[in-house]
């Protein structure tokens, strides 16, 4: 085994927001949006046989 991609980052950016419908009623958005450290690490991966283990650094 070796190492063949080691970065730090967010992987994908998501966000919430309320939305109000024409009912009265509310509705949770939800979007999430990849980043280019997510495109980064699906190039490196692409076709290869990989163990992938995630840290959380913190907030």
């Amino acid at each position: 085994m070796r190492e063949i991609f080691n970065k730090e980052g967010i992987f994908i950016k998501f966000e919430e927001k309320l939305v109000k419908l024409e009912n009265g009623d509310e509705l949770v958005h939800r979007q999430e949006r990849p980043t280019n450290l997510w495109w980064e690490l699906k190039e490196v991966i692409k076709g290869k046989k990989v163990k992938i283990i995630v840290y959380e650094l913190g907030e």
